[in-house]
């Protein structure tokens, strides 16, 4: 929790899968989100007692409204959408990331060190790192986004926050630049050493065992494991879908996992062809998933390989030298057997919001929408089908307006936004600027 990316570049992954049985998926159905949560957790969480694990997470889920944190809502016979936008920052990643940065904060504090936390964001990661990081003793936060390629509200919602131990950093480039500079930091050891480097991005194995939960709580509430559930999630950086597949590791879940992309369609294409080949990023009105690095595909491929860590340290060195790899048959069969992949264009997404809006049901954000059509498309008689909804429509107010003619209704908190001074620096996509920025910043006395 505390490093988030192994030393040799790697990811972490537990050793083995904790399972969930039937009769306690049943129990957890009646149960409150931060005592699911609790269940759920304990499985991966070794040494911390569970009083101050229970703690942090109900800490955590003191932010959401009452009973909003990862609710279901029926649009129509056996089709939901699992909403998980009730958070601080009006974002999916609020349910792991206000968890993680209490777990952090405890685990810091008893150690007796000091963390410099380094992450990259296509737009929600890093505001809900800020709000769930902000002002605490033991932390340094330095988020790098993708300058002018996130929504307005989504740069404000991070470069607002004045803490002195928060930095924003507009880089000169895309998310896959931010994201390989990161990479990059911390495969440096005696800097992510003498600096204690840590991730709060989806590399880091605590932010995917919080989000397993609410497919756990979904799955419950829905009759699983005795049926079968199928989830179609907008995908990027494939965490939030892994914990899906995580889920399913556990006994949890039965049923397919649907793979939502946009027009960096890099996900469905490797499915469809066995090749993994980045292509430029397309940019969408759905920018948190212009992406064609998808860090969490190395995790899924691991287990595809039957935990082969060699073979796929060989495909992640293919790629990095080769710009591509290509999946053996066995790989692509073992991944075939979970998931599914729909492409989904803006216009497709925009039509879906406009459908939907129309018949008076909730006004969804671009991403929410790419996951209700991928839904909408695989949806199987007889099996319950959950798109999960990743974002407030507020948050993508011009394309939410594009699409229906409204502007969609702005929880205060990010109507004042508009109004409070920013923090930022632009720096060029080279590491070695954002290396020598990090330094000194480290440096100052808090």
């Amino acid at each position: 929790m505390l490093s988030g990316l192994a030393p040799d570049g790697g990811l972490y992954m537990p050793e083995s899968w904790p399972q969930i049985g039937a009769d306690e998926m049943a129990a957890l159905a009646t149960r409150t989100y931060p005592e699911a949560a609790l269940q759920v957790l304990k499985r991966f969480t070794g040494d911390i007692p569970l009083a101050d694990l229970y703690s942090a997470i109900q800490s955590a889920y003191a932010s959401f409204p009452v009973g909003k944190v990862a609710p279901l809502r029926e649009l129509e016979p056996s089709l939901y959408l699992l909403e998980l936008f009730h958070g601080p920052t009006f974002a999916f990643k609020d349910v792991a990331l206000q968890f993680l940065g209490r777990l952090m904060d405890w685990g810091l504090k008893r150690s007796g060190k000091r963390a410099l936390i380094v992450g990259a964001t296509s737009g929600d990661t890093g505001s809900a790192a800020i709000a769930g990081l902000r002002g605490l003793s033991a932390v340094d936060v330095v988020i790098l986004h993708p300058k002018g390629k996130t929504s307005d509200i989504q740069r404000r919602q991070m470069t607002t926050v004045l803490d002195d131990n928060i930095r924003n950093l507009a880089v000169e480039g895309n998310f896959d630049d931010c994201q390989a500079i990161v990479k990059e930091l911390f495969g440096d050891a005696e800097l992510a050493v003498r600096l204690n480097l840590a991730a709060v991005n989806s590399i880091n194995w605590a932010r995917i065992a919080a989000q397993i939960v609410y497919y756990v709580t979904a799955a419950s509430a829905l009759g699983a494991p005795a049926r079968e559930i199928d989830f179609a999630v907008p995908t990027g950086n494939f965490g939030d879908i892994f914990a899906g597949y995580a889920a399913q590791r556990m006994g949890a879940v039965n049923g397919r996992l649907i793979i939502a992309t946009n027009e960096n369609d890099i996900l469905k294409r490797t499915l469809e062809t066995g090749r993994y080949e980045p292509r430029g990023v397309v940019e969408t009105t759905s920018p948190s998933m212009d992406i064609q690095i998808s860090s969490n595909f190395e995790r899924l491929l691991f287990e595809a390989a039957d935990r082969d860590g060699a073979a796929v340290a060989a495909l992640m060195d293919e790629l990095k030298t080769k710009g591509r790899f290509a999946l053996g048959g066995n790989l692509r069969t073992a991944i075939s057997q979970h998931f599914d992949a729909e492409r989904v264009t803006a216009d497709e997404a925009a039509a879906e919001i406009a459908a939907l809006a129309g018949q008076g049901g909730p006004v969804l954000d671009p991403h929410s929408a790419i996951g209700l059509v991928a839904a909408r498309r695989r949806k199987r008689p007889g099996v319950p089908m959950v798109a999960l909804a990743t974002a407030h429509a507020a948050k993508f107010p011009a394309a939410v307006k594009a699409a229906t003619g409204k502007t969609p209704e702005t929880p205060e908190s990010l109507a004042k936004l508009a109004d409070l001074p920013e923090r930022y620096e632009t720096v060029p996509a080279v590491t070695a600027a954002i290396r020598a920025y990090i330094e000194t910043f480290a440096a100052r006395t808090p």
